[in-house]
């Protein structure tokens, strides 16, 4: 059951392939909000990233924003939920959404070590030191589970 005022923005760089591969600290945030924002910022490839060819990644932005809403959706369907594809930099589209949404807690999925990018280097210590917001992490490999040991950190 949502609690009332709980302001939850979830920042997504990947998404679970099921719900039931949300470690139990991620689903009781989830569970326990009555506001959730999703972002999917836009990542493209250093060389998209230049060439300002990012028409795949937002695509894919796009998708992991559906999965993470419909996820979302299911285990709290009385939430208030609302989604929306970033910026392609990745501290533009946290500073965005922070800044419209004024969420109490930030849970931040991130691409496992053996996918992520050149923006998600540093990615967590700024956000850290930029917006003094409680903020879980944690972890998606490329077959949408959480890779073993641990699963969340706060």
């Amino acid at each position: 059951m949502a609690s009332e005022g709980t302001r939850l923005l979830i920042v997504t760089g990947a998404a679970v392939a099921e719900v039931e591969e949300l470690p139990p600290l991620v689903r009781s945030l989830i569970e326990s909000a009555s506001e959730i924002v999703v972002m999917s910022p836009v990542l493209p490839g250093r060389l998209q990233w230049l060439a300002s060819d990012t028409d795949r990644a937002r695509y894919e932005a796009d998708e992991r924003l559906r999965a993470v809403v419909d996820h979302v959706e299911e285990l709290v369907p009385e939430a208030e939920t609302t989604g929306t594809v970033g910026d392609e930099t990745p501290l533009t589209a946290f500073e965005d959404a922070v800044r419209r949404f004024q969420p109490d807690h930030i849970l931040l999925a991130l691409r496992a070590a053996d996918h992520s990018a050149w923006q998600e280097r540093g990615l967590t210590d700024d956000v850290r030191e930029g917006f003094h917001i409680p903020m879980t992490i944690f972890e998606i490999d490329r077959g949408g589970r959480v890779p073993e040991p641990g699963g969340a950190a706060t």
